[in-house]
């Protein structure tokens, strides 16, 4: 833990800088961009209704959309009102009134017809709610009937044969804790978030590298550093306060680099609301873009390195911080050995870029004293994610950029929840304050009172699997209890994950409001139970944002669907019911005493039990991780991982494919079309000669197929690298395969191999074995 506190929010630079214009033009007259002001306006007429409860929400609350921490309208970053278009689109959630009766008990064929975007504008869930095999409609219940149902399930069931999930949709920390201490008294480590399929290898890697599971800095440090690298994350659009600070840091000379296969345009040019001179004339953000191939990013870091080792013969100490590897870091010669390995010719097809480009990065990095390493969903959602991430730990060593000002490495989260989830015990594989070994599991049993069962727990998607299985099996998942979530618009394969749910005795859906899952038919039941959002949870809740912040959201004052609960007290309330006879063990007065006992048990959170009011906030362990260099690993230093370059498989003329996000926050889609480049939800974005050489033109219908799935669209061409494409998530899962795992965090994979033909072409053919012939060359040639 580092020593050396947060100095708290800076000032804005208010003269003006003309170099850092997008345009003359002001507002961006006739460019592509989003239109601020006409979504705001749109916003509000939307929340008219409960226009002073949104104002309140927006006032007083923590932000419940991204995790850059965003308290009321300030944070910690910069002075000046804060406020983006995500967090506006998912205030309606939070303001909008209960379902009508005759919409919550309607006919579910005819609510199975509508989108999830469509059943989100139809409102909360009013109350509890049950449909058994064979009836076409909701049936209302009580809370001690619904209650009751599960928890007579559960005691029919090996602990193994159930589990929990829980999303990052506004779930509090106290949320967090108490479903994991509720699941281990129940007997099951069957508990799994949301981090799961996003950021799981960031904690697995930066955990086996540098002793650590969170950012090393903070949003501060990327103002004046003297470069600030995105790796696979497109933070304009996925977290756009982010574009107050990129704008902060070019007016200190940062030089903004964005590594991803496609040119984000939201990275290239962005007009930022709160700031004048920007939402006038834009503000110019990315200095360099170097387009990797998808899955191209450890032969792209080999390259950087093998020119820092080059720089090193000639001139010793032009390229790696000696004085930092010799005291702090682990592994050197080992990693010398791997990177000096790989050719110039393997390490160029992998990452799709030159010798020459690869140099120029390393040259760069190697003349900077400073430099924020800031990635997201582009290094993560891969089958090898931890070690995608462990390279980037690499190149930190090497420099030393790391435990000082300007210098960190930063999973940055696309939601305000998810940082908490593991760090609360909801999680397989750890436990509030630490991980699964003998001495924390001895520490927490200590503060819960009672034995905490030591088998190795499922992964979400481990879990789904395991419904499949046979009747008999001990780990026939029989019950699957999940706060929020749609593993039908989330997970790869969604027509898998529909038979996996349907094969599940027992549903449990603890959510606000409805989502296409909801409607998937169970073998016994499917139960829905409404959830308070986090600004209705008496006595307040807390979150955690991606710097570490831990913040106080409370209780705001407003209308309430009447019978909606905490999510923590529906915990406490079925575990009692589970087991009568310890339910004092499990008991918890008030939020206060959530908060008042997760200090005892997370030692990091000793804080967290005085956030009482507004505004209150502390940041766990310090400014900086591995502060002056020295790691939270059993000998203090951090440790370099040698890793081979994964295998791509791909033959020659077919593509990787990628999932991306459009105009949506997580899986919740707000337009149909992306502000940005204007593209549509079922547009496949492709290099424009890659079309040429295919014969496929602009806007022109395609299909895009492999052995997993068929996906029809249409071609637009945008800047990304040739032999890759892209398609919008969700509606691109069902060309990913299922069951295909990070091996060490078990994300699940979300990039393939695929084919790209025009549609015309593809449906032309009479031969039945075409497709068969087509996805066999496909996995024919190893890349």
């Amino acid at each position: 833990m580092g020593k050396t506190k947060h100095s708290g929010p800076m000032k804005l630079a208010k003269d003006l800088d003309p170099s850092l214009w997008v345009s003359k033009v002001p507002f961006g007259l006739g460019k592509i961009k989003p239109h601020h002001i006409r979504d705001t306006a749109k916003v509000a007429w939307e929340n008219k209704d409960n226009l002073p409860y949104a104002t309140r929400i927006l006032t007083q609350g923590v932000c419940d959309g991204c995790a850059l921490g965003v308290a009321g309208l300030q944070d910690q970053t910069l002075q000046g009102p804060h406020l983006c278009t995500t967090r506006l689109n998912v205030l309606r959630l939070n303001t909008m009134p209960a379902m009508k009766p005759e919409v919550v008990h309607a006919d579910i064929d005819e609510l199975r017809k509508k989108s999830s975007t469509e059943l989100r504008k139809l409102g909360r869930i009013p109350y509890p709610l049950i449909r058994k095999p064979g009836e076409k409609k909701f049936s209302r219940l009580s809370w001690d009937d619904a209650l009751d149902l599960i928890a007579d399930k559960m005691k029919k069931l090996d602990p193994k044969q159930y589990g929990f999930y829980l999303t990052s949709r506004g779930i509090t920390n106290e949320s967090y804790y108490t479903a994991a201490k509720v699941a281990r008294f129940l007997g099951t480590n069957n508990i799994d978030n949301a981090s799961r399929i996003c950021h799981s290898p960031s904690k697995t890697a930066l955990s086996r590298s540098l002793g650590i599971g969170a950012s090393s800095c903070n949003y501060k440090d990327w103002i004046g550093t003297d470069v600030l690298v995105f790796w696979g994350s497109v933070a304009a659009n996925n977290q756009p306060v982010s574009t107050k600070y990129m704008y902060a840091a070019k007016r200190k000379g940062t030089k903004i680099i964005v590594i991803n296969p496609y040119y984000e345009p939201s990275m290239e040019n962005y007009w930022i609301p709160s700031i004048p001179e920007s939402a006038l004339f834009g503000t110019k953000i990315a200095d360099d873009v170097y387009q990797v191939n998808i899955g191209g990013d450890i032969a792209f870091m080999h390259g950087i390195m093998k020119h820092w080792f080059a720089m090193e013969e000639e001139a010793p100490g032009s390229a790696i911080n000696h004085d930092f590897v010799q005291e702090h870091v682990n592994g050197l010669d080992e990693l010398k050995d791997k990177v000096e390995s790989y050719d110039w010719e393997t390490l160029e097809k992998s990452s799709g870029l030159s010798k020459e480009r690869m140099q120029e990065l390393a040259v760069l990095l190697a003349k900077s004293d400073s430099a924020v390493f800031v990635w997201s969903m582009g290094l993560t959602q891969h089958r090898f994610g931890t070690d995608n991430v462990s390279q980037v730990a690499n190149l930190a060593l090497l420099r030393g950029f790391l435990g000082r000002e300007h210098c960190g490495v930063m999973p940055i989260r696309g939601h305000s929840g998810v940082q908490g989830a593991g760090e609360m015990g909801a999680d397989p594989f750890v436990l509030p304050g630490g991980g699964f070994d003998d001495t924390n599991v001895k520490r927490v049993e200590k503060v819960w009172n009672f034995k905490i069962p030591r088998w190795q727990g499922d992964i979400v998607g481990i879990s789904l699997e395991n419904a499949l299985l046979p009747e008999d099996h001990e780990r026939k998942l029989k019950l699957y209890y999940m706060s929020g979530g749609n593993f039908l618009e989330t997970m790869p394969d969604p027509e898998f994950v529909r038979q996996c749910l349907e094969s599940v005795d027992i549903r449990v859906h603890q959510d606000i409001i409805f989502n296409t899952s909801t409607f998937v038919d169970a073998k016994e039941a499917v139960v829905v139970l409404p959830a308070m959002t986090r600004y209705e949870q008496p006595g307040g809740g807390t979150s955690t944002s991606t710097e570490r912040m831990v913040y106080f959201s409370p209780e705001i004052k407003g209308p309430r669907i009447e019978e909606a609960r905490s999510e923590w007290e529906i915990y406490v309330d079925l575990a009692k019911r589970v087991k009568p006879d310890q339910k004092h063990v499990i008991d918890f007065k008030d939020a206060q005493a959530v908060r008042d006992e997760i200090a005892k048990a997370a030692p990091n959170y000793d804080g967290i039990q005085h956030l009482k009011k507004k505004g209150d906030v502390f940041q766990w362990g310090g400014a900086w991780l591995c502060e002056d260099g020295y790691c939270p690993t059993p000998d203090g230093k951090g440790n370099l991982i040698s890793m081979d370059i994964p295998e791509l498989r791909k033959a020659e003329g077919h593509f990787y494919v990628t999932t991306r996000r459009g105009k949506q926050f997580n899986s919740m889609i707000y337009s149909d079309h992306d502000p940005f480049n204007e593209a549509e939800r079922y547009d496949v974005l492709m290099n424009e000669e890659d079309g040429k050489k295919h014969g496929i033109a602009q806007g022109e219908a395609i299909v895009v197929y492999n052995k997993h799935g068929l996906f029809h669209g249409k071609a637009r061409f945008v800047d990304v690298k040739s032999g890759n494409v892209q398609v919008h998530w969700p509606e691109g899962n069902v060309l990913i395969p299922k069951g295909v795992y990070e091996q060490y965090a078990g994300i699940p994979e979300y990039n393939t191999a695929v084919i790209v033909e025009k549609a015309e072409t593809f449906h032309a053919q009479k031969d039945t074995k075409y497709l068969e012939k087509r996805i066999e060359e496909l996995e024919m040639e190893v890349g």
